[in-house]
Protein backbone atom coordinates (compact mmCIF):
# COMPACT_ATOMS: atom_id res chain seq x y z
CA UNK A 1 0.00 0.00 0.00
CA UNK A 2 1.48 3.41 -0.94
CA UNK A 3 2.24 5.84 1.86
CA UNK A 4 -0.41 8.55 2.37
CA UNK A 5 0.32 11.92 0.81
CA UNK A 6 1.82 14.57 3.13
CA UNK A 7 -0.54 17.11 4.68
CA UNK A 8 0.92 19.86 2.49
CA UNK A 9 -0.09 18.12 -0.74
CA UNK A 10 -2.66 20.46 -2.35
CA UNK A 11 -5.47 17.91 -2.60
CA UNK A 12 -4.95 16.80 1.04
CA UNK A 13 -4.91 20.41 2.22
CA UNK A 14 -8.09 21.13 0.25
CA UNK A 15 -9.86 18.32 2.14
CA UNK A 16 -8.59 19.59 5.50
CA UNK A 17 -9.15 23.29 4.90
CA UNK A 18 -12.84 23.46 5.95
CA UNK A 19 -11.94 21.92 9.31
CA UNK A 20 -9.05 24.36 9.75
CA UNK A 21 -11.19 27.40 8.98
CA UNK A 22 -13.72 26.05 11.46
CA UNK A 23 -10.92 25.86 14.01
CA UNK A 24 -10.09 29.53 13.45
CA UNK A 25 -13.71 30.60 13.87
CA UNK A 26 -14.12 28.61 17.09
CA UNK A 27 -10.88 29.98 18.52
CA UNK A 28 -11.96 33.55 17.75
CA UNK A 29 -15.36 32.91 19.36
CA UNK A 30 -13.74 31.52 22.50
CA UNK A 31 -11.41 34.50 22.75
CA UNK A 32 -14.52 36.69 22.64
CA UNK A 33 -16.20 34.49 25.27
CA UNK A 34 -13.36 34.99 27.74
CA UNK A 35 -12.87 38.69 26.96
CA UNK A 36 -16.57 39.32 27.64
CA UNK A 37 -16.10 37.77 31.10
CA UNK A 38 -13.08 39.93 32.00
CA UNK A 39 -10.45 37.25 31.52
CA UNK A 40 -6.91 38.25 30.61
CA UNK A 41 -5.35 36.09 27.91
CA UNK A 42 -1.82 35.06 28.91
CA UNK A 43 1.01 33.46 26.97
CA UNK A 44 3.26 31.13 28.96
CA UNK A 45 6.74 29.81 28.16
CA UNK A 46 6.93 26.36 26.59
CA UNK A 47 10.32 25.51 28.17
CA UNK A 48 10.08 24.69 31.87
CA UNK A 49 12.28 23.15 34.57
CA UNK A 50 9.56 20.53 35.12
CA UNK A 51 7.07 19.35 32.50
CA UNK A 52 4.55 18.27 35.15
CA UNK A 53 4.59 15.57 37.82
CA UNK A 54 1.96 13.01 36.93
CA UNK A 55 3.19 9.43 36.70
CA UNK A 56 1.78 8.58 33.29
CA UNK A 57 2.52 11.82 31.43
CA UNK A 58 5.62 11.68 29.23
CA UNK A 59 7.58 14.76 28.22
CA UNK A 60 10.10 15.85 25.59
CA UNK A 61 13.46 16.76 27.13
CA UNK A 62 16.05 19.24 25.85
CA UNK A 63 18.97 21.28 27.21
CA UNK A 64 19.81 24.94 27.71
CA UNK A 65 23.50 25.55 26.95
CA UNK A 66 25.08 28.39 28.94
CA UNK A 67 27.90 30.71 27.81
CA UNK A 68 30.46 28.38 29.39
CA UNK A 69 29.02 25.33 27.66
CA UNK A 70 27.32 23.90 30.75
CA UNK A 71 24.04 22.14 30.00
CA UNK A 72 20.89 22.50 32.07
CA UNK A 73 18.00 20.10 31.40
CA UNK A 74 14.70 21.68 30.38
CA UNK A 75 11.41 20.18 29.21
CA UNK A 76 8.64 21.12 26.82
CA UNK A 77 5.65 21.56 29.09
CA UNK A 78 2.78 19.08 29.07
CA UNK A 79 0.46 21.85 30.29
CA UNK A 80 0.77 25.58 31.09
CA UNK A 81 -0.66 24.85 34.54
CA UNK A 82 2.38 25.64 36.69
CA UNK A 83 2.98 28.95 34.92
CA UNK A 84 -0.69 29.92 35.11
CA UNK A 85 -0.80 29.26 38.84
CA UNK A 86 2.30 31.40 39.32
CA UNK A 87 0.39 34.19 37.59
CA UNK A 88 -2.47 33.70 40.04
CA UNK A 89 0.07 34.01 42.85
CA UNK A 90 1.32 37.20 41.20
CA UNK A 91 -2.14 38.74 41.47
CA UNK A 92 -4.07 37.83 38.33
CA UNK A 93 -7.61 36.66 39.07
CA UNK A 94 -9.10 35.49 35.76
CA UNK A 95 -6.75 34.17 33.10
CA UNK A 96 -7.11 32.12 29.93
CA UNK A 97 -4.38 30.59 27.80
CA UNK A 98 -4.23 28.88 24.40
CA UNK A 99 -0.98 26.92 24.79
CA UNK A 100 0.86 24.55 22.50
CA UNK A 101 1.73 21.59 24.73
CA UNK A 102 3.78 18.45 24.15
CA UNK A 103 3.26 14.86 25.25
CA UNK A 104 5.47 11.97 24.27
CA UNK A 105 4.34 8.38 23.62
CA UNK A 106 0.95 9.66 22.40
CA UNK A 107 -0.30 9.43 18.81
CA UNK A 108 -3.63 8.33 17.40
CA UNK A 109 -7.00 9.64 16.18
CA UNK A 110 -7.39 11.72 19.36
CA UNK A 111 -3.71 12.17 20.31
CA UNK A 112 -0.93 14.22 18.76
CA UNK A 113 2.57 14.88 20.18
CA UNK A 114 1.99 18.65 19.92
CA UNK A 115 -1.51 20.00 20.46
CA UNK A 116 -3.36 23.03 21.79
CA UNK A 117 -4.59 23.19 25.36
CA UNK A 118 -7.09 25.83 26.39
CA UNK A 119 -6.73 26.50 30.11
CA UNK A 120 -8.58 29.01 32.23
CA UNK A 121 -8.51 29.85 35.93
CA UNK A 122 -10.90 31.68 38.24
CA UNK A 123 -9.57 32.93 41.57
CA UNK A 124 -12.15 32.85 44.34
CA UNK A 125 -14.61 30.75 42.32
CA UNK A 126 -15.92 27.25 42.95
CA UNK A 127 -15.21 24.52 40.46
CA UNK A 128 -18.95 24.29 39.79
CA UNK A 129 -18.47 27.63 38.01
CA UNK A 130 -16.20 25.82 35.55
CA UNK A 131 -18.99 23.32 34.89
CA UNK A 132 -21.20 26.19 33.76
CA UNK A 133 -18.36 27.52 31.59
CA UNK A 134 -18.08 24.10 29.92
CA UNK A 135 -21.79 23.96 29.10
CA UNK A 136 -21.64 27.40 27.52
CA UNK A 137 -18.47 26.62 25.57
CA UNK A 138 -19.91 23.43 24.06
CA UNK A 139 -22.92 25.39 22.83
CA UNK A 140 -20.75 28.23 21.53
CA UNK A 141 -18.43 25.87 19.61
CA UNK A 142 -21.37 24.15 17.93
CA UNK A 143 -23.12 27.41 17.10
CA UNK A 144 -19.92 28.85 15.63
CA UNK A 145 -19.39 25.72 13.52
CA UNK A 146 -22.97 25.94 12.26
CA UNK A 147 -24.15 22.66 13.76
CA UNK A 148 -26.70 21.49 16.32
CA UNK A 149 -24.78 18.30 17.09
CA UNK A 150 -21.31 17.32 18.27
CA UNK A 151 -20.29 14.01 16.72
CA UNK A 152 -17.51 11.43 16.69
CA UNK A 153 -17.51 7.87 15.36
CA UNK A 154 -21.26 7.56 15.17
CA UNK A 155 -21.91 9.07 18.60
CA UNK A 156 -23.80 12.32 18.91
CA UNK A 157 -24.29 14.90 21.64
CA UNK A 158 -26.73 17.79 21.80
CA UNK A 159 -24.43 20.61 22.99
CA UNK A 160 -27.40 22.78 23.95
CA UNK A 161 -28.65 20.33 26.62
CA UNK A 162 -27.50 20.67 30.21
CA UNK A 163 -24.65 18.20 30.85
CA UNK A 164 -25.29 15.21 33.08
CA UNK A 165 -23.35 15.35 36.36
CA UNK A 166 -22.24 11.96 37.61
CA UNK A 167 -19.79 11.14 40.42
CA UNK A 168 -17.07 8.57 39.80
CA UNK A 169 -18.53 6.40 42.58
CA UNK A 170 -21.98 6.54 40.93
CA UNK A 171 -20.42 5.64 37.58
CA UNK A 172 -18.62 2.61 39.07
CA UNK A 173 -21.90 1.41 40.59
CA UNK A 174 -23.97 2.06 37.47
CA UNK A 175 -21.66 0.65 34.82
CA UNK A 176 -19.64 -1.99 36.72
CA UNK A 177 -21.63 -2.81 39.85
CA UNK A 178 -18.64 -1.85 42.03
CA UNK A 179 -18.73 0.07 45.32
CA UNK A 180 -15.62 2.17 44.72
CA UNK A 181 -15.56 3.99 48.05
CA UNK A 182 -15.55 0.67 49.95
CA UNK A 183 -11.90 0.32 48.89
CA UNK A 184 -10.89 3.77 50.28
CA UNK A 185 -10.73 4.58 53.99
CA UNK A 186 -11.37 7.94 55.66
CA UNK A 187 -7.70 8.92 55.39
CA UNK A 188 -7.70 8.31 51.63
CA UNK A 189 -5.69 5.07 51.88
CA UNK A 190 -6.72 2.47 49.30
CA UNK A 191 -7.37 -1.26 49.64
CA UNK A 192 -5.99 -2.86 46.49
CA UNK A 193 -7.18 -6.39 47.32
CA UNK A 194 -10.75 -5.27 47.96
CA UNK A 195 -10.92 -3.46 44.62
CA UNK A 196 -9.32 -6.44 42.80
CA UNK A 197 -11.96 -8.77 44.21
CA UNK A 198 -14.69 -6.39 43.08
CA UNK A 199 -13.25 -6.29 39.54
CA UNK A 200 -13.18 -10.07 39.32
CA UNK A 201 -16.78 -10.18 40.53
CA UNK A 202 -17.66 -7.73 37.75
CA UNK A 203 -15.95 -9.94 35.13
CA UNK A 204 -12.91 -7.72 34.65
CA UNK A 205 -9.40 -9.11 34.46
CA UNK A 206 -6.81 -8.46 37.16
CA UNK A 207 -3.10 -9.23 37.49
CA UNK A 208 -0.97 -9.85 40.54
CA UNK A 209 1.12 -6.74 39.97
CA UNK A 210 -1.84 -4.39 39.45
CA UNK A 211 -1.83 -1.40 41.77
CA UNK A 212 -5.07 0.12 43.05
CA UNK A 213 -4.67 2.84 40.43
CA UNK A 214 -4.20 0.24 37.67
CA UNK A 215 -7.46 -1.39 38.70
CA UNK A 216 -9.25 1.95 38.94
CA UNK A 217 -8.09 2.90 35.43
CA UNK A 218 -9.23 -0.44 33.99
CA UNK A 219 -12.79 0.14 35.19
CA UNK A 220 -12.74 3.71 33.88
CA UNK A 221 -11.47 2.68 30.44
CA UNK A 222 -13.45 -0.53 29.95
CA UNK A 223 -16.76 0.16 31.68
CA UNK A 224 -17.20 3.86 32.42
CA UNK A 225 -15.80 5.97 29.56
CA UNK A 226 -17.64 4.11 26.74
CA UNK A 227 -20.94 5.13 28.38
CA UNK A 228 -20.20 8.83 28.90
CA UNK A 229 -21.26 11.77 26.80
CA UNK A 230 -24.00 10.11 24.78
CA UNK A 231 -26.96 12.27 23.82
CA UNK A 232 -25.67 14.99 26.11
CA UNK A 233 -22.32 15.82 27.66
CA UNK A 234 -21.28 14.19 30.93
CA UNK A 235 -19.41 15.79 33.82
CA UNK A 236 -17.65 12.96 35.69
CA UNK A 237 -17.09 14.37 39.16
CA UNK A 238 -15.45 13.64 42.53
CA UNK A 239 -12.43 11.53 41.66
CA UNK A 240 -10.68 9.70 44.51
CA UNK A 241 -8.00 11.93 46.04
CA UNK A 242 -5.30 9.45 44.97
CA UNK A 243 -6.39 10.10 41.35
CA UNK A 244 -6.40 13.89 41.66
CA UNK A 245 -2.84 15.00 42.40
CA UNK A 246 -3.52 18.73 42.00
CA UNK A 247 -7.03 18.98 43.47
CA UNK A 248 -8.22 19.68 47.00
CA UNK A 249 -10.47 17.19 48.85
CA UNK A 250 -14.18 17.92 48.88
CA UNK A 251 -15.73 19.36 52.03
CA UNK A 252 -18.35 16.60 51.93
CA UNK A 253 -16.04 13.56 51.80
CA UNK A 254 -12.24 13.62 52.30
CA UNK A 255 -11.89 10.43 50.23
CA UNK A 256 -12.75 12.27 47.02
CA UNK A 257 -11.46 15.45 45.43
CA UNK A 258 -12.81 18.48 43.60
CA UNK A 259 -11.91 17.11 40.19
CA UNK A 260 -14.16 16.62 37.20
CA UNK A 261 -13.70 15.57 33.59
CA UNK A 262 -15.94 16.62 30.71
CA UNK A 263 -16.97 13.99 28.14
CA UNK A 264 -18.84 14.29 24.86
CA UNK A 265 -19.39 11.47 22.34
CA UNK A 266 -17.26 9.20 24.55
CA UNK A 267 -14.32 11.63 24.18
CA UNK A 268 -12.60 13.21 27.18
CA UNK A 269 -12.53 16.95 26.50
CA UNK A 270 -11.49 18.63 29.75
CA UNK A 271 -10.01 18.06 33.20
CA UNK A 272 -10.81 20.49 36.03
CA UNK A 273 -9.79 21.03 39.65
CA UNK A 274 -10.70 22.95 42.72
CA UNK A 275 -7.02 23.76 43.07
CA UNK A 276 -4.85 22.45 45.90
CA UNK A 277 -2.88 25.30 47.53
CA UNK A 278 -1.22 23.37 50.39
CA UNK A 279 2.44 23.31 49.30
CA UNK A 280 3.48 20.55 51.71
CA UNK A 281 0.65 18.28 50.58
CA UNK A 282 1.35 19.11 46.94
CA UNK A 283 5.01 18.17 47.39
CA UNK A 284 4.03 14.88 49.01
CA UNK A 285 1.69 14.03 46.14
CA UNK A 286 4.25 14.94 43.49
CA UNK A 287 6.89 12.80 45.18
CA UNK A 288 4.47 9.87 45.27
CA UNK A 289 3.67 10.36 41.57
CA UNK A 290 7.35 10.49 40.64
CA UNK A 291 8.10 7.38 42.70
CA UNK A 292 5.39 5.57 40.75
CA UNK A 293 6.79 6.89 37.47
CA UNK A 294 10.24 5.58 38.40
CA UNK A 295 8.75 2.19 39.34
CA UNK A 296 6.83 1.82 36.08
CA UNK A 297 9.02 3.64 33.52
CA UNK A 298 12.44 3.91 35.15
CA UNK A 299 12.50 7.72 34.99
CA UNK A 300 11.14 10.74 36.83
CA UNK A 301 10.99 14.51 36.44
CA UNK A 302 12.23 17.22 38.82
CA UNK A 303 9.84 19.22 40.94
CA UNK A 304 9.33 22.89 40.11
CA UNK A 305 10.40 24.50 43.38
CA UNK A 306 9.25 27.91 42.12
CA UNK A 307 5.77 26.50 41.67
CA UNK A 308 5.69 25.01 45.16
CA UNK A 309 6.86 28.35 46.60
CA UNK A 310 4.18 30.21 44.65
CA UNK A 311 1.42 28.09 46.22
CA UNK A 312 1.98 30.02 49.47
CA UNK A 313 0.72 33.17 47.68
CA UNK A 314 -1.82 31.60 45.35
CA UNK A 315 -5.44 32.37 46.25
CA UNK A 316 -8.19 29.78 46.39
CA UNK A 317 -9.02 29.09 42.76
CA UNK A 318 -10.48 26.67 40.26
CA UNK A 319 -8.88 25.79 36.94
CA UNK A 320 -9.49 23.65 33.89
CA UNK A 321 -7.61 22.31 30.87
CA UNK A 322 -9.61 21.63 27.70
CA UNK A 323 -8.27 19.85 24.63
CA UNK A 324 -9.03 22.55 22.05
CA UNK A 325 -8.29 20.36 19.01
CA UNK A 326 -10.69 17.69 20.26
CA UNK A 327 -13.44 20.27 20.75
CA UNK A 328 -12.90 21.44 17.17
CA UNK A 329 -13.05 17.83 15.94
CA UNK A 330 -16.42 17.23 17.55
CA UNK A 331 -17.86 20.54 16.35
CA UNK A 332 -16.65 20.19 12.74
CA UNK A 333 -17.11 16.43 12.35
CA UNK A 334 -13.41 15.67 11.80
CA UNK A 335 -12.40 12.02 12.20
CA UNK A 336 -8.73 12.52 13.21
CA UNK A 337 -6.92 15.18 15.16
CA UNK A 338 -4.50 15.88 12.27
CA UNK A 339 -7.46 17.21 10.27
CA UNK A 340 -7.82 20.19 12.64
CA UNK A 341 -4.10 21.00 13.11
CA UNK A 342 -2.71 23.40 10.53
CA UNK A 343 0.75 21.79 10.26
CA UNK A 344 0.83 18.33 11.92
CA UNK A 345 4.03 16.79 13.27
CA UNK A 346 5.32 14.21 10.73
CA UNK A 347 4.81 10.56 11.58
CA UNK A 348 8.03 8.92 12.79
CA UNK A 349 9.20 5.70 11.21
CA UNK A 350 9.78 2.59 13.41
Amino acid sequence: MPAPSPWWTPHVHADRRPFLLGRNRIQAALRGFFAARDFVEVDTATLQVSPGNEAHLHAFETQAIGHGGAATPLYLHTSPEFACKKLLAAGESRIACFAHVYRNRERGPLHHPEFTMLEWYRAGASYETLMRDCAEILALAAETAGTRTLSFRGRDVDPFREPERLSVAEAFERFAGIDLLASIDASGATDRDRLAADLRQAGLRTAGDDTWSDLFSRVIVERVEPNLGQGRATILDEYPVVEAALARPTARDPRVAERFELYACGVELANAFGELTDAAEQRRRFQAEMAEKMRVYGESYPLDEDFLSALALMPEASGIALGFDRLVMLATGAARIEQVIWAPVPETQP
